[in-house]
């Protein structure tokens, strides 16, 4: 690659419909009602996005146990367990919603595999938020699967009836090795419709395998708790070139530059687009003012706020 400095910069990034409509039924809910508005775990993987509604009046707590009782409580867009649920009304909260609308479809798939009695293999991380929400809504037939070596190793008979559905934070890509091995291992086995896959993960990860060729240095914008813009470090990474993970823009080092022609610049979809203009505006003290646009897929979806706190019965 030749020496001039410059950046590719790849579309889509940042924020996907989900973290719109989550952040917004917070402020929402906060002009509404006013503070404070208690969200159960972060409404998003994304740190600088929790300290700024912290400061408008936003208060984060770990468990719906930890939100006074009759208080308003939103629950995040990772989504949430029946068992959450029941233990929200037994403490009769107001509750808001703010779970993805991919994500609550996931829900309801994995109750209808459950009514038809299939064993349901959760492709996905144990312990993140979303997997145990999605678990808790058929406990007693979903077995977590996490690695190609745990598909393997499914100690089922090939006959068993079982579905699979995924992590809606994983791509299709990351995905596709470990549905390859049930697909073999199983005969009747189900899974979701193509269109159920979360578009921003898989966007997000061919946006940067677009800009990998063109890079001598790939950063990604996003929080260290954040599945997707990790899974984004790693594709770039896997591809050959050397990535890092920029929380913000106090953790950019100047040493990556070392060398450097061409770098590329993305963000996970929890990552404000401010926290890359912030990285942007670092870059170009070091020379990199030349910026290119990378764009593989255009984005126009968007999922409205409960008609509660807008009051249009559209969005309901």
């Amino acid at each position: 690659m030749g020496r001039e400095k410059k950046v590719v910069l790849a579309e889509p990034r940042s924020f996907c419909a989900g973290v719109r409509r989550a952040i917004s039924i917070i402020e929402l809910a906060l002009e509404k009602y006013g503070a404070p508005v208690y969200v159960r775990k972060e409404i998003v993987h994304n740190h600088y996005v929790v300290r700024l509604l912290e400061r408008r009046g936003a208060i984060f707590v770990d468990s719906e146990e930890d939100v006074p009782e009759s208080a308003i409580c939103v629950f995040s867009a990772h989504g949430v367990s029946p068992q959450v649920r029941r233990n929200a009304e037994l403490r009769s909260l107001d509750v808001i919603d703010a779970t993805c609308p991919l994500v609550a479809k996931v829900h309801q798939q994995a109750k209808r595999f459950a009514r038809e009695k299939r064993t349901l293999l959760l492709v996905g991380h144990e312990g993140h938020e979303e997997v145990e929400g999605t678990y808790g809504h058929a406990p007693d037939r979903t077995v977590i699967v996490e690695t190609v070596s745990d598909a393997e190793r499914l100690d089922l008979p090939p006959d068993t009836p079982v579905a699979y559905l995924t992590q809606t934070t994983l791509s299709v890509d990351e995905t596709k090795d470990i549905i390859d091995v049930l697909d073999r291992r199983f005969s009747n086995l189900l899974g979701p419709g193509t269109d159920d896959i979360c578009y921003a993960s898989q966007n997000r990860q061919d946006a940067v395998k677009a800009v990998v060729p063109r890079s001598d240095l790939v950063l990604v914008v996003g929080s260290r708790n954040s599945s997707n813009s990790i899974r984004m470090v790693e594709v770039a990474q896997r591809l050959g070139t050397p990535a890092h993970l920029v929380p913000d823009v106090t953790e950019f080092q100047e040493e990556w530059l070392e060398g450097v022609g061409t770098i590329g610049v993305s963000a996970g979809a929890s990552a404000p687009e401010i926290l890359v203009d912030q990285l942007l505006e670092k870059l170009a003290e070091f020379g990199y003012e030349d910026i290119e646009i990378e764009r593989v897929a255009e984005e126009n979806i968007v999922f409205h706020p409960p008609a509660r706190l807008t009051d249009d019965p559209r969005h309901a």
